[in-house]
């Protein structure tokens, strides 16, 4: 059994952000690994609707009782929902970071060109496993 959860569905960042393509628009959120890293996180600042995001740069930050963490983002574009749920519940991260635990979703800027730079479930595993 593997020790963290990696689903098969988003594309992955070495910096252990996921995207996944939902229509027009991409979901963002941390994986398994990063919210157990983090462990407890008590406050997310997330970007506004409206703000534009980079590929690779940060857009968030997670504060934790162990730390405060950048998220970067695995693609550019402008942001078009911000998870006020995740905001006003941080342990949400925590508790389901694939689903109800998401960040932000984009419209990308450009996705096919982007998606070249991320990992796939199975190179996300084979990642984690070096650390």
């Amino acid at each position: 059994m593997a020790k963290y959860e990696v689903r098969a569905l988003p594309l992955y960042t070495k910096e252990h952000s996921w995207a996944k393509k939902t229509g027009n628009t991409v979901v963002i959120g941390i994986t398994d690994y990063a919210q157990k890293m983090l462990k407890e996180i008590n406050y997310a600042d997330l970007p506004e609707e409206g703000d534009s995001v980079e590929q690779m740069q940060p857009f968030a930050e997670l504060e934790s009782t162990k730390a405060v963490s950048p998220v970067y983002c695995p693609f550019g574009g402008t942001v078009t929902a911000v998870n006020e749920d995740a905001m006003d519940e941080p342990g949400l991260i925590n508790s389901d970071p694939y689903d109800s635990g998401w960040l932000i979703e984009i419209d990308p800027a450009d996705f096919e060109a982007e998606k070249e730079n991320l990992l796939t479930a199975q190179q996300y595993e084979e990642y984690l496993d070096t650390l």
